[in-house]
């Protein structure tokens, strides 16, 4: 049987829009903006925002959150544990937080891939200069 926590998280889906007007930086709230891309619904993209949050309130107060604190955020979230793991795992897939040794980070990952996308797209389909980027 295979745990919910245990699920494959090697990647998730992004929801990207064309329209200059929806930029997250345009946004009054570009985190939660960022956070509606990847969660489906409103409810699940504050509690993903509030969890990154507190990886990162933790993390400068160099006391990092650990794995085994789940219980917590159940409570803290209202959630169950599936939702919790999923909310988790959507996270991690897209490369925003990681665990390594039993402690929640955020990654620097997700940035580095969509500069790395921007890039192929600008010089591989667009035949442009990486400097005019």
């Amino acid at each position: 049987m295979t745990l919910v926590k245990d699920a494959p998280r090697t990647s998730t889906s992004l929801i990207v829009r064309s329209d200059a007007n929806t930029r997250i930086t345009t946004s009054r709230d570009p985190f939660y903006e960022l956070m509606r891309r990847l969660f489906q619904n409103e409810s699940s993209a504050i509690r993903g925002q509030r969890f990154v949050m507190r990886i990162l309130e933790r993390e400068a107060s160099g006391n990092p959150m650990r794995t085994e604190e789940w219980r917590q955020l159940l409570d803290e979230f209202d959630i169950s544990i599936s939702s919790f793991y999923a909310m988790r795992n959507k996270l991690l897939g897209a490369g925003m937080i990681t665990n390594k040794k039993g402690v929640y980070r955020v990654s620097g990952q997700f940035g580095k891939d969509l500069v790395d996308m921007a890039r192929w797209w600008w010089v591989a389909v667009l035949k442009r200069d990486l400097d005019s980027l």
